[in-house]
């Protein structure tokens, strides 16, 4: 039995910089983190002295991260005893207008197939390798958070759900790899409406990945898996058309 719980959410993202960007990768990892939805929108991001340090930069190259964040609108500085860096409320841009605009920056075939792969796997290892009690309990928390989910923040915790399952594969490489792509498929998902059929099957389908995994059903987890990303995947396609 593998360990199930990372130091918190921001280890999958939030990690040393390598030399030569450190403005450009701790600017991208910050994105990530609120593309994820790992600090919510209304909340503070962790301190400056934290980021730093998690991210190996200086302060200095942090804030100029920081500064093109709040010019961007992603994020903006409050003062005071209980002041930061809170991430700003995203309001969804819908359109089909919007979503080739972002699809020009992406290739979406690429992201949605390297997408696939990386779900798949993490489902198939959960299933193949088991999962602690502890991890267990964490995967059945996070389907339970979307089943509650009030619309607007549904795909927020759709997000947290499939970054435990890859968290829980064992793989840091891949929980990394998985977060870097949900964060661009995300960034996609936002220039589309909320379909409620839509979200009554993908439910549907997050319950039989949880019911898959947890009897260690590998070629379940899997096909579950590679289907769930197909419909989102057709539902981009449709859209973009």
């Amino acid at each position: 039995m593998r360990k199930s719980e990372p130091a918190d959410r921001l280890t999958s993202v939030l990690r040393p910089v390598r030399g030569g960007n450190g403005f450009e990768e701790a600017l991208e990892q910050i994105l990530q983190v609120i593309r994820l939805g790992l600090v919510p929108g209304g909340e503070r991001l962790p301190a400056e002295r934290e980021l730093a340090e998690r991210m190996g930069i200086s302060r200095v190259t942090l804030r100029e991260v920081l500064k093109v964040l709040q010019e961007q609108g992603l994020v903006e500085s409050r003062r005071g005893r209980y002041g930061g860096t809170f991430v700003r409320q995203r309001t969804p841009t819908m359109g089909g207008e919007e979503l080739r605009r972002r699809i020009a920056a992406v290739d979406m075939e690429d992201t949605l197939r390297f997408r696939e792969v990386l779900e798949t796997g993490a489902a198939a290892l959960c299933a193949a390798h088991g999962l602690t009690d502890e991890g267990a309990e964490r995967l059945r928390a996070a389907l339970a958070a979307t089943h509650d989910a009030p619309l607007d923040d549904y795909r927020r915790r759709d997000t947290l759900f499939h970054l435990t399952l890859a968290e829980l594969s064992g793989s840091p490489s891949l929980t990394a790899q998985y977060a870097a792509v949900r964060a661009t498929v995300n960034d996609l998902l936002d220039c589309i409406p909320l379909l409620v059929r839509n979200l009554e099957h993908s439910q549907q389908q997050h319950s039989a990945l949880v019911e898959a995994v947890l009897d260690g059903d590998t070629d379940a987890a899997h096909d579950v898996m590679r289907e769930h990303c197909a419909g989102t995947a057709a539902l981009l396609r449709g859209f973009l058309t």
